[in-house]
């Protein structure tokens, strides 16, 4: 395909794949689109062995990281105390709470202790400006392509370190005024995300969305995301004005993904409707899978989402044994289990190769083309 980011990637498709397993990202890279492995989940030690393994299996082809750096984080986070200072900021509340909601849905109680330990030496202090320039460091030591900011406007040392590396900065937005102040901020490609999309996300749809921004921004390069998960889509992206698509939850369900089982099920059931922009997770709205997790959490008894990183301290832990717990065939756990996930859920329906999705995609692309071409009489 010939687009503007093909020619500047020195991709065969105009296809960004975003997601936190190194098996998708090395298989989307190696199919002819462009690997982004996320990387809010690692340690500066354990991203450089994803990153050292990626390198080891594209033999030279495109990759990108995807670092999450948080406009406003929990004043704890800002402090410079570290884990010290995160975990006192956490009202007993919260924990209390924690430990009804494993009782009531029969779930064995993990070690909190150590749980919290764990969460708030790792994502807990990987989203402060401290953590995520090391993970800044470790990313542009390797031969990547791309380097995103997933979460407000990139600091000014990403861009920098970025610049002075020969490498392009790119940032997900989701207004047209967010687009504007990343590109003032010297961002050299803008991921337009619509409300529908998994993870962290705004409420404007990827149709409205995605024209105001190629309009604002021009004569900077536009990714199309949110929702997307099939050829069609990607040919209406281009359509409106985008020179790529940007795609995260349509590998969730792949056979390489990180998915665990029992959630990889819960998608491949699910429909557009059964997922919830939650703050229960991260602490800032995060679309996922609906469940009693996200339920228990806007009820009356919830205590609030606390701000990240806080509630990410809180809540991953605890993730982590529920869906442990889940893969055991416990009812409960089953209930509570869930990802971040797009609206595209709905169209999510079997397990493939993350190379065949690909495929799938580009093919469907073409007989879009093909079906337009013929309305317009093109040959």
């Amino acid at each position: 395909m010939n687009t503007e980011v093909c020619a500047r990637f020195g991709i065969e498709f105009p296809l960004f794949a975003f997601s936190h397993c190194r098996d998708v990202v090395a298989a989307v890279t190696n199919a002819g689109g462009f690997g982004v492995l996320g990387a809010v989940a690692y340690t500066p030690d354990r991203l450089e062995e994803e990153l050292s393994w990626i390198d080891d299996h594209v033999n030279g082809r495109p990759y990108g990281v995807d670092v999450l750096v948080p406009g406003k984080i929990d004043k704890s986070a800002e402090s410079g105390g570290g884990q010290a200072a995160m975990l006192a900021a956490i009202p007993e509340e919260h924990w209390n709470f924690l430990i009804g909601l494993f009782g009531k849905y029969d779930v064995p109680l993990p070690d909190f202790e150590k749980a919290k330990r764990s969460k708030a030496r790792g994502v807990g202090e990987q989203v402060t400006a401290k953590g995520a320039t090391e993970l800044i460091d470790v990313s542009l030591a390797h031969p990547i392509g791309l380097i995103a900011s997933a979460l407000g406007t990139p600091p000014p040392v990403m861009v920098e370190k970025a610049k002075a590396a020969g490498i392009p900065v790119a940032a997900l937005v989701g207004t047209a005024e967010h687009a504007r102040r990343q590109v003032a901020a010297g961002v050299d490609l803008i991921v337009a995300q619509g409300g529908e999309a998994g993870g962290h996300t705004g409420e404007i749809s990827t149709m409205v969305l995605v024209p105001e921004v190629v309009d604002t921004v021009a004569p900077v390069p536009v990714l199309a995301a949110g929702g997307i998960a099939t050829g069609r889509q990607m040919a209406a992206s281009l359509a409106l004005g985008a020179s790529g698509v940007w795609c995260g939850s349509v590998w969730l369900t792949t056979e390489e993904a990180e998915t665990p089982p029992h959630v990889k099920e819960k998608m491949l059931a699910a429909s557009s409707r059964d997922t919830i922009r939650s703050r229960s997770r991260t602490g800032k709205p995060a679309r996922q899978l609906r469940s009693a997790w996200t339920d228990e959490w806007e009820g009356p008894e919830s205590p609030g989402p606390l701000g990240m990183p806080l509630q990410m301290i809180v809540a991953e832990g605890a993730m982590r044994q529920i869906t442990k717990i889940a893969e055991s065939g416990n009812p409960g756990a089953q209930q509570l289990a869930n990802y971040f996930v797009g609206q595209c859920v709905g169209l999510m329906n079997t397990v493939k190769p993350a190379r065949q999705v690909v495929y799938d995609m580009v093919e469907d692309f073409a007989n879009a083309v093909e079906r337009l071409n013929a309305i317009t009489g093109e040959d």
